[in-house]
């Protein structure tokens, strides 16, 4: 039997709720849903989600899985956004997706993850 989460995706003050299948990568769901966790310029120029390019930033407001992959490890200590395309939903999660970023998004020091 198929396990589904909620993935609530926050746009500037625009919440959306989506049914999320268990396991999904989280860059591929935003994309097949239309939305877009890259800034204007990296939408055609970014690695294809091989964890590389850091453009896919998100934050995660709730639901924090732990960083497994290296770039994202180094990312979430310092307060960098998220990686999308290195989370996999495995539970009800929160993203607020970063309008406002030229490439990459900025650190916030209270966003630093903690183990």
């Amino acid at each position: 039997m198929d396990i589904y989460h909620d993935l609530t995706v926050i746009v500037d003050e625009k919440t959306t709720v989506l049914q999320v299948l268990e396991g999904s990568n989280l860059r591929r769901v935003l994309l097949d849903h239309g939305f877009s966790p890259y800034a204007a310029f990296t939408t055609r120029l970014n690695c294809g989600g091989r964890g590389l390019c850091a453009t896919c930033g998100v934050w995660i407001e709730q639901g924090t899985p732990a960083p497994e992959h290296w770039h994202d490890q180094i990312g979430a200590y310092f307060g960098y956004p998220r990686l999308s395309c290195q989370i996999v939903v495995n539970g009800p999660m929160t993203v607020r997706l970063l309008t406002d970023k030229r490439i990459w998004g900025g650190p916030q020091r209270d966003r630093r993850w903690r183990s």
